[in-house]
């Protein structure tokens, strides 16, 4: 018995002993050296894995949100976005990734492993199965610092400057107005140095929001602001203004959008001088008034006309009035613009089927009505000489008058009217005194009479042509004079 126990005790103490000498060039079970498992390694296979996690080292920066960043240099490489949703869109996460490899990063220090492990209680390794040993040891490691800024330039991890954040608000996406995210504002200088930090530290991880990188906004996707102030464009948008003047011109919510303005504390406003400025561009497409216009005679001729006093004209200010009251109570209407004059037709030829015209070169005129010639005449217009021209454009009859005394301008000479003439049939069309009127002074009309004895504005007529006009002659009638 004696034997056998020593025999035994032999074998467990050179069992002690052989593990002791074995664990003078092993490291002890449950040893951590800066967080790694070195249990059981020697200390060259702990320093070729610790030299193995430097080269698979990758630093991951991240944020709760979107970063206001420049576009993407070289591509999407290394970005990775989470999105959760948020009410009216999406908030995204953000995400960049950096690789040892791409920077050369490399183990710089020497061999610390072996000190500690020279250091080790190795009588003590039985006890060493039931606790963990944590190690501090200080390692540092080198990389290419033209590689590390080119590739944060590279994933926009450093704007150029700091950059501000912005507050989640609403935003037009064609059909609605949606919440565009907030965006958090990046302290560059603190940001950078947290990385290079985190590349000697080997430290896997960077929260930019945890490190106080970053600027918060003011306003998030869920607060109730920035809800408010979607929900309060999006009922502006609601209105449809449809003007129903020969082509409809629609007022929908593409067009509102772009009136409606959300301020930093979130209060919607619509901009009125943004929608007096489009009823002023849409005035100055769709009057007519002074615009040239076409005509083609009944003798087949073709002229072109512009100037005058007759024509479309939008009431600018009263349509902007009305505009801005239609979009303030989302109404939906088909209606047409506030007029300030009106003519007969929204066609290219807006006095419509109803007319005088008036063709200065053939010194001839014809009244149509509905469509066809009721009347034709010769006629003598202005002579061309001092400005006594007949004027060309669009009018109409302002008033028709019976008996009625034309008198004109006075004479600085005499204190007294050039003239005073007594005619049968007076239709002005002109405040300026330019009317059709019989002349029974004229011995022709027609030709070229009005070169040596026109008239000094007026249209002449035979007495009996004048008559027969005047009894077909309504207010407002147009006339078209052209040459």
């Amino acid at each position: 018995m004696i034997v056998g126990s020593a025999v035994a005790a032999g074998i467990l103490a050179g069992a002690y002993f052989g593990m002791a000498i074995y664990f003078c060039f092993h490291f002890l079970p449950g040893t951590r050296i800066n967080g790694m498992d070195c249990s059981m390694k020697t200390a060259e296979g702990f320093q070729h894995e610790l030299e193995k996690s430097v080269e698979d080292y990758t630093l991951t920066v991240t944020a709760p949100g979107a970063l206001e960043q420049p576009e993407v240099c070289g591509g999407n490489e290394g970005r990775t976005e989470s999105a959760e949703s948020g009410q009216g869109g999406e908030k995204a996460g953000y995400s960049r990734v950096i690789s040892g490899r791409e920077i050369d990063l490399e183990l710089a220090s020497e061999d610390q492993a072996q000190s500690i492990l020279e250091k080790q209680d190795v009588l003590a390794w039985p006890s060493a199965f039931f606790r963990e040993t944590e190690k501090e040891a200080v390692f540092s490691v080198a990389y290419n610092e033209l590689k590390l800024e080119q590739r944060i330039r590279e994933l926009d991890l450093i704007p150029s400057g700091s950059t501000e954040a912005v507050s989640a608000h609403p935003v037009f996406d064609g059909g609605a107005f949606v919440i565009q995210p907030e965006v958090y504002g990046v302290l560059s200088d603190k940001t950078e140095k947290k990385i290079r930090q985190c590349i000697a530290d080997l430290t896997p991880e960077l929260d930019l929001m945890e490190e106080q990188c970053l600027q918060i906004p003011d306003f998030s996707s869920d607060s109730p602001e920035v809800e408010k102030a979607c929900e309060a464009m999006n009922q502006y948008c609601k209105a449809r203004i449809v003007y129903t003047m020969g082509q409809e011109v629609t007022v929908d919510a593409e067009l509102i959008s772009g009136w409606l303005t959300c301020d930093g504390d979130m209060n919607v406003s619509l901009n009125e001088e943004a929608v007096g400025e489009w009823v002023n561009s849409f005035a100055e497409q769709s009057d007519t008034l002074g615009k040239a216009r076409s005509i083609t005679s009944p003798s087949g001729k073709t002229a072109e006309v512009s100037g005058g006093t007759y024509g479309w004209v939008i009431d600018t200010a009263a349509e902007t009035a009305a505009l801005t009251e239609n979009i303030k109570k989302a109404e939906s209407v088909s209606r047409e613009p506030a007029y300030r004059q009106r003519a007969a037709s929204r066609s290219a030829q807006d006095w419509g089927v109803t007319y005088v015209e008036v063709d200065l070169t053939a010194q001839y005129m014809w009244y149509v009505k509905d469509g066809s010639v009721q009347f034709e005449s010769d006629v003598v217009t202005g002579e061309p000489v001092n400005g006594m021209e007949t004027p060309q454009g669009v009018y109409s009859i302002l008033y028709t008058q019976r008996d009625a005394v034309l008198i004109g301008e006075t004479d600085p000479k005499t204190g007294e009217p050039i003239y005073r003439t007594k005619v049968r049939y007076w239709m002005p069309f002109t405040q300026q005194g330019h009317g059709f009127h019989d002349a029974d002074w004229q011995s022709a009309f027609g030709g070229n009479v009005y070169t040596y004895s026109g008239s000094h504005g007026c249209v002449n007529m035979p007495v009996d042509k004048a008559g027969e006009l005047y009894s077909m002659l309504e207010t407002g009638t147009p006339v078209v004079i052209h040459y």
